[in-house]
């Protein structure tokens, strides 16, 4: 999608501090951190939400995981821990509607999402 600030980061028509990529998957620093890490992945094709998923594409979402453990191992938090949280729509929180996952961790996270 041409206006979609995500896309774009993919497409490296907008800069991003990128820490992980690969041909189905992108991970970048949140311009926005609530924890002392916060990284954005991505599917780099384009998926309004997760209710948007198909069955074609299970194998992405997979891959997206996968990615996870790779970014936290190299952010230094697959040891202590993380959370990896989906915002989805507008009463979900998303903000950016293109699928993505936030991968918090640096601190102790306790029992409830950060606000």
């Amino acid at each position: 999608m041409s206006d979609c600030i995500f896309c774009k980061i993919v497409n490296k028509e907008i800069p991003a501090e990128i820490v992980y990529e690969d041909d189905q998957v992108m991970a970048f620093k949140d311009i926005n951190p609530v924890t002392p890490v916060h990284i954005l992945l991505i599917p780099k094709k384009h998926i309004s939400d997760l209710t948007a998923i198909t069955e074609e594409d299970k194998e992405l979402i997979g891959q997206i995981h996968i990615a996870a453990v790779k970014v936290a191992e190299k952010m230094g938090v697959a040891e202590d821990g993380f959370r990896l949280v989906n915002n989805c729509k507008e009463h979900g929180g998303q903000v950016v509607f293109h699928l993505h996952f936030h991968l918090l961790g640096g601190k102790h996270l306790g029992t409830k999402p950060p606000a």
